[in-house]
């Protein structure tokens, strides 16, 4: 099953079990992110994205140019493990690893999680490639990929049994749009996925065929 297969899948049980109204915040939430035109902030094809030096899942320092020099690296943003969407990408990454290190390729997923929490993360889903903290969201934001979440939908979270803090740190809500970046051994970006939608993802399929093309 593809990724937007199951998405549509989550999403569909998703609408038979939550409140109407609740569905209908989340969706204008939506709608008024879209509308501060994020988006079109985010790094576009051909730029070149600035190095960064994060802890994975277990504490051990990561540089983007270190992994540049072994080949092309594909970069995912998710919003953390308690996001149901982001689990299924996550997932549907794993499947395609093999793929992407036949492309001479690095996978890393970038998340606001701090260290302990990315590694309950990839333990959780099997995960065999690096997790990375961007805690505070300091790389995602020089990017132009953060937003607060909402006020409105913090308790709704909260009713989810989602605390955001105990993900994030301390007063800590910003979080990264879904994003997905293929850069090239020399750090430009040759493919780009970035939306405002938190449900919507890539098809990690066209991110091996993006490989391919390098």
């Amino acid at each position: 099953m593809s990724l937007q297969d199951q998405i549509a899948e989550y999403k569909a049980a998703f609408v038979k079990k939550a409140p109407l109204e609740v569905q209908e915040l989340m969706q204008q939430v939506t709608k008024n992110l879209t509308e501060t035109g994020i988006v079109d902030k985010a790094p576009k094809v051909s730029e070149k994205l600035p190095a960064f030096s994060l802890p994975n899942q277990n504490g051990e320092t990561v540089n983007l140019d270190d992994l540049l020099a072994k080949g092309p690296v594909v970069m995912t943003f998710y919003r953390g493990g308690w996001c149901p969407y982001c689990n299924l990408e996550l997932k549907a990454y794993q499947d395609q690893l093999a793929n992407i290190k036949a492309a001479n390729a690095t996978l890393v997923a970038i998340t606001p999680e701090l260290p302990d929490v990315s590694l309950s993360t990839a333990e959780k889903n099997a995960l065999e490639f690096e997790v990375l903290s961007d805690v505070n969201s300091d790389y995602a934001r020089s990017l132009g990929l953060v937003f607060s979440l909402a006020d409105e939908l913090r308790p709704i979270y909260l009713s989810f049994g989602i605390e955001i803090e105990k993900h994030n740190g301390e007063g800590q809500f910003d979080l990264p749009l879904a994003a997905t970046f293929v850069i090239a051994q020399d750090g430009t970006v040759a493919s780009a996925f970035v939306t405002a939608d938190y449900t919507a993802r890539q098809e990690p399929a066209e991110v091996v065929a993006a490989l391919k093309t390098l």
